[in-house]
C-alpha cells in the first residue's frame, strides 16, 4: 500500500474517532438525566414493589406479595377499566380534532391563520389544574354556564359532575380543549412539509379534496400520526392534575385513573410498596402498548 494512502486512512480514522467522541459528549448530558430521573427511579420503584414500606424506617422484603394483593383487588381492576375507558375516548377524539384543525389552518386562503393557530394552541400553555377549575366552573351544576343556558332553554340543567357518564363526558371535553392545540402544531408542521407538487399533480388529474387527503396527505402523515397517537396515549394514561381539579376522581371513583390510585395508596395510605407495584404494572402496560404500536405501524415509517 502506498505511504500517502496509508497516511490518509490514518487521518480519516483519527477524524472519525474525534467526531465520535464529540458526539458522545453532546449526548452525555441527556444520558446522565435519563439515568438519574428514569433508570434509577424505575429500579427503586421495582425494589420497593417487593417490600412492605410506609416511607419511614427500613423496607421489609416480602417478594411478590404486593403484586398478588394487587391482582386480587377488585377496585384495582375497576380503576384500570376507568383508565382504559378514558384513554379510548380521548386519544381518537384529540387526534381527529387536532388533525381537522391543522388541515383547516393550513389552507392558504384562510385569513388570520396565525392568530387562530395561537388561539387554539393557547390552552396548552395553561396549567392543567387551572384547566380543570375552568371547566368545573363551566359545567358547575348550581352556577355553571352550561346549566344556566340549559335552564333558559328547558328549565333545568344536568348533573355534569355527579353522574358517572356525564362526568366522563365533561372530562373528555376538557381534555380535547387543553390537548388538541399541542398536537395541532405538530400536524401543521408535518402538513406544510409535504411538497405542493403532489397536490398540484393530483388536482390536475381531477382528484377531489377528500381523495387528495386520503391518497396523499394522510399516508404521508404516517410518522406524525404514530407520534401523536403514542404521545397522546401516554399523556392520557398518566393524566392526574386536571382530573383531580375537575371531578376529583368522582363520582364514586367513576373518573379515577391509575395515577390517582397510585397516589392514594402511596401518599394517603402510606403503602409505598403496594403503590410501587401498581406503578410497575402501569409501566408494563405502557411498554406493551408502545411495542404494539411500533409493530403495527413499523415504527411510524412510510414504507
Amino acid at each position: 500500500m502506498e505511504p500517502t494512502k496509508t497516511v490518509k486512512m490514518k487521518k480519516a480514522s483519527k477524524l472519525g474517532a474525534e467526531q465520535r467522541r464529540t458526539g458522545y459528549l453532546f449526548i452525555l448530558p441527556n444520558c446522565i438525566i435519563f439515568v438519574l430521573f428514569f433508570i434509577i427511579p424505575a429500579v427503586l420503584g421495582f425494589y420497593y414493589s417487593l417490600t412492605e414500606y410506609n416511607g419511614f424506617g427500613s423496607p421489609e422484603f416480602i417478594g411478590f406479595a404486593n403484586y398478588a394483593k394487587l391482582f386480587s383487588d377488585a377496585s384495582f381492576y375497576k380503576i384500570l377499566w376507568h383508565t382504559f375507558l378514558y384513554v379510548i375516548l380521548t386519544v381518537p377524539t384529540v387526534f381527529v380534532a387536532a388533525l381537522a384543525i391543522a388541515m383547516g389552518l393550513t389552507r392558504v386562503w384562510i385569513r388570520g391563520r396565525d392568530f387562530m393557530r395561537i388561539s387554539v394552541f393557547w390552552p396548552t400553555m395553561i396549567s392543567t389544574v387551572i384547566v380543570g377549575l375552568i371547566w368545573r366552573w363551566i359545567f358547575g351544576e348550581n352556577s355553571g354556564i352550561v346549566n344556566y343556558l340549559l335552564s333558559l332553554l328547558k328549565g333545568s340543567g344536568l348533573p355534569w359532575l355527579t353522574d358517572s357518564t356525564l362526568a366522563m363526558v365533561t372530562l373528555v371535553i376538557a381534555t380535547i380543549w387543553s390537548k388538541a392545540g399541542y398536537f395541532m402544531i405538530i400536524f401543521v408542521g408535518a402538513i406544510e412539509a409535504i411538497p405542493t407538487s403532489y397536490y398540484e399533480a393530483a388536482y390536475l388529474d381531477g382528484a377531489k379534496p377528500w381523495q387528495v387527503f386520503r391518497r396523499i396527505t394522510f399516508p404521508l402523515l404516517k410518522p406524525t400520526n404514530f407520534m401523536v397517537i403514542l404521545l397522546c396515549m401516554i399523556n392520557s394514561f398518566k393524566e392526574y392534575p386536571m382530573i383531580l381539579s375537575l371531578t376529583g376522581g368522582g363520582p364514586a371513583d367513576a373518573t379515577t385513573n391509575i395515577v390517582q390510585y397510585i397516589y392514594k395508596m402511596g401518599f394517603e395510605r402510606s403503602d409505598i410498596g403496594y403503590a410501587s407495584a401498581a406503578s410497575m404494572v402501569m409501566f408494563v402496560i405502557l411498554v406493551i402498548i408502545a411495542i404494539l404500536q411500533f409493530k403495527l405501524q413499523k415504527g411510524g415509517s412510510n414504507e
